[in-house]
């Protein structure tokens, strides 16, 4: 029964079918009607899902708001209620996707130490290396090449200069054809490395150097580096050898049997020797 039905209507079970168009029950209708046909919420544009998920959820959490709000419709401050409510669920959605952007790089696997990094990145690529066996010329094998490096090699950092060293490779090759010998009346001589053997009394090496003459001894003079510095500094000692035929500067110093014989290796020791300086 409503309180403001008569006392007619009070006795009898049946009630007028509309309610007196009092002003509270306008009002309530009015606020209600209205509350229902407010404008649709302002939503921001995401590009998620779960910041859709957000976003409902911040919706879902703001529901008993919204009642409050309706019941202050007939005051007039419904607009305010309604963009504040959006406002609040467009910071849930953006703090929920700002949490998970964090969530989604901290979940992104960083470059390693041992990561290789391109030229282009600014690094600079290895050097080739030189090989450390010269290529071979003027009809020599490997053997005979890496003994004449060696001979340069020793020339070199004696500060020699160029003509010295083509006299020590043609007195090498006149010699011991670039081997380094051991001597077949030195049993000493084969025990230490070595390429082949001579009968040339008691010469070994790559000169043919006799330790009976005081060049060294049996072990000295079967390493091709200490052969190649005794000849040097023989040959230092030899006045005016930079003005002498190349043939009579190894004499000097060989003072070979056959003085004549290193006058023909001058142009191939030139070869070699060019083509390890």
């Amino acid at each position: 029964m409503h309180p403001d039905d008569s006392a007619d209507q009070k006795l009898t079970s049946a009630r007028p079918d509309h309610r007196p168009d009092d002003a509270a029950s306008t009002v309530r209708t009015i606020g209600r009607h209205r509350a229902e046909d407010r404008r649709p919420r302002r939503r921001p544009r995401l590009a998620s899902t779960p910041a859709r998920v957000a976003l409902a959820t911040g919706v879902t959490c703001c529901l008993g708001v919204g009642l409050f709000a309706g019941t202050r419709a007939a005051t007039g401050d419904e607009e305010p209620l309604r963009d504040s409510l959006a406002d609040r669920a467009v910071s849930a959605a953006e703090a929920d996707q700002r949490a998970s952007r964090s969530y989604q790089r901290g979940a992104v696997p960083t470059p390693t130490a041992s990561a290789t990094v391109s030229p282009s990145a600014g690094t600079t690529p290895p050097r080739p290396r030189k090989p450390a066996r010269p290529e071979p010329v003027a009809g020599l094998s490997q053997r005979q090449m890496d003994n004449a490096k060696t001979i340069v090699d020793v020339g070199v950092e004696l500060k020699m200069p160029r003509r010295a060293l083509v006299v020590a490779v043609s007195t090498a090759i006149q010699e011991s054809n670039l081997h380094n010998l051991a001597s077949d009346r030195l049993a000493e001589s084969s025990r230490y490395p070595h390429q082949g053997s001579g009968d040339d009394h008691d010469s070994v090496g790559l000169f043919q150097q006799r330790p009976s003459s005081g060049w060294g001894s049996v072990r000295e003079l079967m390493q091709p580096a200490y052969a190649s510095r005794a000849f040097y500094q023989a040959l230092r000692k030899v006045p005016g050898w930079q003005d002498m035929s190349v043939t009579g500067a190894a004499q000097a110093v060989q003072r070979s049997a056959y003085p004549g014989a290193y006058a023909k290796h001058e142009r191939r020791a030139t070869t070699v020797v060019d083509a390890l300086t």
